[in-house]
């Protein structure tokens, strides 16, 4: 092949596998709400299971769905006649996946399923099959033709397939209201998880550098010194009046002798920028970032003070 046949090939592929989910998209109807319906009425988990590539799409689409909210794994159909099945109860649900329907040792596992009351989701293209026959629902995964030359090895078949699964995992994460915050307390330890960590996942709670409006100029500037650069003023109710940071006293200081004694709402920001407890910290960041700040009040819808949220904590975790 030169480099136009090679790109040729490839595009091709691409074009057979988007038509094929195009048509997939148009038949997409009743028995799709209907499998939504069996998974969000289960009490249980959803079993995923399928042999060879088609396992390799049932493990993906067991992942997918974990990750975003609906608990789900990966049950190999030959392990489970062999002592795997015990992980399976009666309140949960199966979805199998087989091109044809007929995969030989998928049909002991759909006898299994069957004899204990799970009900069954079927992803397959195999309309009349015997997987097709005895699932409570059936999802079309039909082709015209796989993208291999010899319409041989699951290419197109396989896409549809994850494409399924996919809808499935979206559509049961919107009807359940999973949120990014749900999403980052399920992935902490990867890069998009800490980027969907909140303020308050990170801000300090206990100890705060609160003072009332009478303190001196003095007492703020030791809280400055000792906390990490911030101190912040509130009234008898706890809501937020202003903060003095080190810039404000720098600002005074060169010029002013007598400036230790004044009351703090002499050198205080009033109006400072302050953040949310459900904001993402990797926003609170930016806003920091821009404004050249290194900490901020944490309000509630009512201003009053939660907590104290600081650019080298949010960057520590990892959010930026």
């Amino acid at each position: 092949m030169n480099a136009d046949e090679t790109v040729s090939s490839g595009r091709r592929v691409l074009r057979l596998e988007a038509a094929a989910l195009a048509r997939t998209e148009s038949r997409l109807g009743q028995s799709f709400a209907d499998a939504v319906h069996l998974v969000t009425g289960s009490k249980g988990r959803v079993i995923v299971a399928g042999v060879g590539k088609s396992g390799i799409i049932a493990r993906k689409i067991a992942a997918t769905m974990t990750s975003t909210g609906t608990p789900a794994t990966f049950l190999h159909p030959v392990e489970s006649i062999h002592g795997d099945l015990g992980i399976v109860g009666a309140d949960d649900v199966a979805i199998l996946l087989s091109k044809s329907g007929e995969t030989a040792e998928l049909l002991p596992l759909l006898e299994q399923l069957s004899g204990l009351g799970v009900r069954i989701i079927a992803i397959t293209g195999g309309e009349h099959s015997t997987l097709a026959k005895h699932a409570d629902v059936w999802l079309d995964a039909s082709v015209e033709e796989e993208a291999c030359p010899h319409d041989l090895a699951p290419t197109t078949s396989s896409t549809v397939a994850l494409a399924i699964g996919d809808a499935l995992a979206v559509t049961l994460l919107e009807q359940k209201g999973f949120q990014r915050e749900d999403f980052a307390r399920l992935h902490p330890g990867g890069s998009l998880g800490r980027r969907l960590l909140t303020v308050k996942a990170i801000m300090l709670t206990d100890d705060l550098p609160l003072l009332r409006e009478s303190a001196t100029v003095r007492d703020a500037w030791l809280q400055v010194a000792e906390r990490r650069g911030l101190a912040v003023i509130v009234d008898d109710t706890g809501a937020l009046l202003g903060v003095v940071t080190a810039g404000d006293l720098a600002r005074r200081i060169a010029s002013e002798s007598e400036l230790f004694s004044r009351t703090v709402d002499y050198v205080m920001t009033r109006s400072p920028r302050t953040a949310r407890a459900d904001e993402l910290a990797s926003a609170t960041v930016y806003r920091m970032q821009q404004a050249g700040i290194m900490a901020m009040p944490v309000t509630d819808d009512a201003n009053h003070v939660l907590g104290i949220v600081h650019l080298h904590d949010i960057l520590r975790a990892g959010t930026h």
